[in-house]
């Protein structure tokens, strides 16, 4: 058995030409394209099954549930078991059933392990695109990733995400000084589609701990085969944005961690993105961009992209020229737009004499593909008809107690089933919060009470009250006058001129008392 190679199927005449992959190109990334109903999936797991077998970790998403079916081995009682016998004879393979080490994930941890991400590693680019934000929100998210980079703020989970556009929102004005101007509506906007995707679930890819890219590069150790990295995909499907986000996002984590390699004797994982139209369909021009960037410079890093698509035009050029593996299964040319598109995807292949591509294209059946496969010094091969190798494992979903057994039994369980709360954006602005909302009440205190200090001190300035704080004044011993005063006010009551008298000098301290006695002095005055 070659091990510098995968064994893909049968070309040329009667299927008899064995058709390779070879694994010094296996990073060169591929394509795997074709109608519904074609045989995609099993190609898939053909060449899955070839790389975990040469030692190459893989990674693909399980978008229709048939591909857990890689834990298990075939069996000579399955269905298909005659079909696969007669198509082994045919392109001269001794067809053993065999399983492979496979570790089951799911960003809700129901079907797998919990396979999360920070909101700071996302990034602003990808959540942007994961919201479908305008380019003046997409602005407002990134200054709000920026103050909480500059303020030490970590963004982690999702309420960290909703915490820090909250504040941005509250400190707008002091926020557009420095950043331009932040409008309350663009805030709003971002904060309903947050809620979107809230209800869409999407709350649970971020947190910690976040997913450790060397858990994806395992091999077991018995066996010597690749893990097969199993993302339970048929719940993600439902929010397409949030699928394609996140595989982009690993795509990249992968590019941005894993050091350079050059070009190795195998891939050091391989990357199966499946459904991959949704990558593309309506991305603004900076993601394509990225994602080219990244096809054309991650297989320095060791790493093989593999498309899987209904069709090659879903891709764009600057992407597909940099695949340089290819299994097209047949396209149906029903309208005058397909036909054309026909005629691109034949385009795409070194011709072959023998036969027409274009019609190879239209008239393989299912099972069978027209592939093209990088030859020595990466010279793309010429293009063949193949009929691709029956799997050695079992095709199909698996019943849910044998799958809860792989989960329990993989070297990573327990490690991400525990969510952490560390520490971050959320808490940090809370805490803040109640200390300026205590800070607040502090001062408004303090100024009422120097207010009402204030009101009370012009009260007394302006004689409109009395002071109400007791004075202390030393007890006097009393006199003979005063003593004799208590003793006559005790003794008996005042006589009629003594009111009288009383009366008199009480009024003359009044305006009225004071104007009787000006007008006797005045006459007595004038008799002189």
């Amino acid at each position: 058995m070659t091990t510098d190679r995968i064994f893909v199927g049968g070309g040329g005449e009667g299927h008899g030409e064995p058709q390779y992959l070879l694994l010094g190109y296996g990073n060169r990334h591929g394509l795997i394209a074709g109608a519904t109903g074609t045989g995609k999936t099993v190609t898939l797991q053909v060449l899955a099954e070839g790389f975990s077998a040469a030692g190459v970790p893989v990674f693909l998403s399980d978008v229709k549930g048939d591909l857990a079916g890689l834990a298990l081995p075939g069996s000579d009682q399955a269905r298909l078991h005659g079909a696969f016998l007669k198509r082994a004879a045919t392109i001269g393979l001794d067809l053993r059933y065999d399983s492979f080490p496979v570790t089951f994930w799911d960003i809700w941890g129901q079907q797998g392990h919990p396979i999360r991400t920070t909101v700071a590693e996302m990034g602003p680019l990808l959540l942007s695109r994961m919201l479908e934000l305008s380019e003046a929100q997409e602005g407002v998210l990134n200054i709000a990733f920026r103050i909480a980079d500059e303020q030490g703020l970590p963004l982690l989970d999702f309420k960290d995400l909703t915490a820090m556009l909250q504040w941005v929102a509250e400190n707008a004005r002091a926020v557009g000084t420095t950043w331009g101007h932040v409008s309350p509506a663009s805030v709003g906007a971002i904060q309903r589609r947050l809620l979107v995707l809230e209800n869409q679930g999407g709350a649970a890819l971020f947190g910690e701990p976040a997913l450790a890219l060397s858990d994806m590069l395992l091999t077991d150790p018995a066996t010597g085969k690749g893990r097969i990295n199993i993302l339970s995909a048929e719940r993600l499907m439902n929010a397409p944005r949030l699928y394609a986000s996140f595989l982009l996002w690993l795509l990249s984590e992968l590019f941005e961690e894993l050091p350079e390699v050059g070009n190795p004797d195998k891939p050091k994982l391989v990357f199966f993105f499946d459904e991959a139209h949704l990558l593309f369909d309506g991305a603004p021009k900076a993601l394509v961009d990225k994602v080219e960037q990244v096809a054309r410079l991650i297989r320095s890093k060791g790493v093989g992209v593999y498309f899987i698509t209904q069709n090659p035009a879903d891709v764009p050029d600057a992407v597909l020229g940099q695949l340089g593996n290819r299994v097209q299964h047949a396209l149906r040319a029903f309208t005058a737009r397909d036909q054309k598109e026909l005629r691109m995807a034949a385009q795409n292949y070194r011709p072959n004499p023998r036969f027409s591509t274009e019609d190879a294209i239209r008239e393989v059946g299912t099972g069978e593909a027209v592939t093209s496969f990088l030859l020595e010094k990466g010279i793309p091969g010429m293009v063949e008809r193949t009929l691709v190798r029956p799997p050695s494992a079992s095709l199909g979903p698996i019943d849910p107690g044998t799958r809860a057994a792989l989960i329990a039994a993989s070297p990573l369980a327990g490690k991400y089933e525990r969510v952490i709360d560390r520490d971050s954006a959320h808490e940090i602005l809370a805490r803040r919060a109640e200390a300026a909302a205590a800070e607040t009440a502090r001062a408004e205190a303090e100024a009422a009470r120097q207010k009402a200090e204030a009101d009370r001190d012009r009260d007394y300035r302006n004689a409109r009250r009395y002071d109400p704080t007791p004075r202390y004044e030393p007890p006097r011993r009393p006199t003979a006058t005063t003593t004799t005063r208590r003793t006559t006010s005790s003794r008996e009551p005042d006589s009629i001129a003594e009111t009288f008298a009383k009366s008199v000098a009480r009024q003359l301290g009044t305006k009225s008392g004071q104007a009787i006695v000006r007008g006797i002095l005045g006459t007595l005055f004038k008799a002189r």
